[in-house]
C-alpha cells in the first residue's frame, strides 16, 4: 500500500526553512488549531513544541540543505477534521505570531489545502 502524501512545501517555503535551520538547528512544524495565532503552521526548534498521543505526524518533510527532515505534526481532534485534505506550506509577507521561528523575517508561514488526491 503506498503512503498517502498529506504535507508539502512551496519551493518559497523550503529556502525560509533552509535558512531558519541554519540560525536554530533541526526544526519542527506543529499546525495550530486556532486561538490567539489563528489557524497557522508554527515552525519551532525541534522539540521545543512538545508533542504527544494527542498529536499526528502528518509527515517528515525533506528539504535539500537540510540534515533533518523536520516534522510535520497536527492535534488529532484537528486531524480528524482536516483528514481529507493535502496541505501545502508556503510563504507570504507579514508578521506571523510571535511565536513561531519565522516571525522576526517579516514573512509567515501559511497552509494552503486541497482535497487528497483518490488512491490509484
Amino acid at each position: 500500500m503506498t503512503e498517502v502524501s498529506r504535507v508539502a512545501l512551496t519551493p518559497a517555503a523550503a529556502e525560509l526553512i533552509r535558512r531558519l535551520s541554519e540560525a536554530h538547528g533541526p526544526l519542527m512544524f506543529h499546525q495550530s488549531g486556532g486561538c490567539c495565532d489563528g489557524s497557522a503552521p508554527m515552525c519551532y526548534p525541534l522539540g521545543e513544541f512538545r508533542t504527544g498521543a494527542a498529536d499526528v505526524l502528518l509527515g517528515s518533510l525533506t528539504v535539500e540543505g537540510v540534515a533533518e527532515p523536520v516534522g510535520f505534526w497536527m492535534s488529532a481532534d484537528q486531524f480528524e477534521r482536516w483528514r481529507h485534505t493535502h496541505l501545502t506550506v508556503d510563504v507570504v509577507p507579514g508578521r506571523g505570531s510571535g511565536f513561531s521561528l519565522e516571525a522576526p523575517e517579516g514573512v509567515r508561514f501559511l497552509i494552503r489545502s486541497r482535497l487528497l488526491d483518490p488512491p490509484g
